[in-house]
């Protein structure tokens, strides 16, 4: 089934999000970047972001959200309306059956608030998903068996079902595939589910997995017209220079994840662009080409060039500040960009 081209919606339409990697900082400990996500999340729910994601990440010193199950229930929990859910589950690294009562658990405690994002790949290194998942071998056909797998779990309980989720059976929590690749985005056409694409540190395919995902898409139960969001990294200061400041903690952690040197989430250091040389800025700027750094007019238009790309229905933004009280601002900067209104920078 093909569709024609989304039609053009004003920027002040598109969904606002956050995705928090629940980053680690120098000179701070991992119960300070629980605090932090959690007064984040109270932040985005006051400025009326649509959803707050937790992404799955294992083995690394730097990200504290490896129980991303966990953290939901404690964002969920510290706050009363926005929808809190995985950014995402890798899948690969779970039985479904475990997922479905995790996520039908917090169904329970948060009707009507929780999102389960699917990803297939490991979130981490080769040994540690072994350590996660032992003996497992993977295939290209598991990802779709347990997307399925996982439908079936959380939905009605079927006559002669033998396996059930109890909590998970009935919740119909929302799936979402994510990817960074054409695979999901087909797969969520495939079978009518949202998708949401991690321009956030890969967007080399964002355009063509977008067009895949909406030339592709079948209505489903779930949903009936194609719905994409895409990552954007976005660091927002009162001015270009003040931006580009902050922005050097996200370029050091690009640089670090390339070099494979992780480190935890670095203090902004002066002139830090300058310092890589061509070849690390190459590198660093295609990883971040979705970004967004800038003051508040650089924010409105960066954002609403993105949308003119994209179409997106949704925006779900990676913000890696390292003062935790300059995050707040730069997501007040954002929120304002969409609505076109002065922001406050008290």
């Amino acid at each position: 089934m093909t569709h024609a081209a989304p039609t053009d919606k004003p920027l002040g339409n598109v969904a606002l999000s956050m995705l928090d990697l629940v980053s680690v900082r120098e000179h701070g400990t991992v119960a300070d970047a629980l605090k932090i996500a959690l007064r984040t999340a109270q932040h985005a729910e006051r400025l009326g972001f649509t959803r707050y994601w937790l992404a799955e990440h294992h083995n690394m010193d730097s990200v504290a959200s490896s129980a991303t199950a966990v953290l939901v229930g404690y964002i969920a929990g510290g706050t009363s309306r926005i929808r809190v859910g995985s950014g995402g589950v890798m899948l690969p690294n779970h039985a479904p059956l475990v997922v479905a009562e995790a996520f039908g658990t917090l169904a329970e405690l948060y009707p009507g608030r929780i999102d389960l994002g699917l990803g297939r790949a490991p979130g981490t290194d080769g040994l540690t998903m072994r350590a996660l998942r032992r003996d497992r071998v993977e295939t290209e056909e598991d990802f779709p068996r347990e997307v399925a797998e996982l439908q079936h779990l959380l939905g009605p309980v079927q006559p002669g079902q033998r396996v059930v989720a109890t909590p998970g059976a009935g919740t119909n929590v929302p799936i979402w595939l994510l990817g960074s690749s054409l695979f999901s985005a087909r797969l969520a056409a495939e079978r009518g589910l949202p998708f949401a694409f991690a321009s956030h540190f890969a967007p080399r395919y964002l355009l063509q997995a977008l067009q895949v995902y909406r030339e592709n898409f079948r209505p489903s139960a779930t949903l009936a017209q194609p719905y994409a969001a895409v990552g954007v990294p976005l660091i927002a200061a009162p001015t270009d220079e003040e931006a580009d400041f902050l922005a050097s903690s996200t370029y050091q952690r690009v640089l670090g994840i390339i070099t494979g040197q992780r480190r935890r989430l670095q203090p902004p250091v002066e002139g830090f662009w300058d310092q890589m040389g061509a070849q690390a800025q190459q590198a660093v700027g295609d990883f971040l080409a979705a970004g967004v750094v800038g003051g508040p007019d650089t924010v409105r238009a960066g954002l609403q060039r993105l949308h003119d790309l994209t179409q997106a229905d949704e925006f779900i933004l990676v913000s890696d500040v390292y003062d935790p009280a300059l995050r707040l601002r730069s997501l007040d900067i954002a929120a304002a960009a969409l609505k076109a209104e002065a922001p406050v920078l008290a």
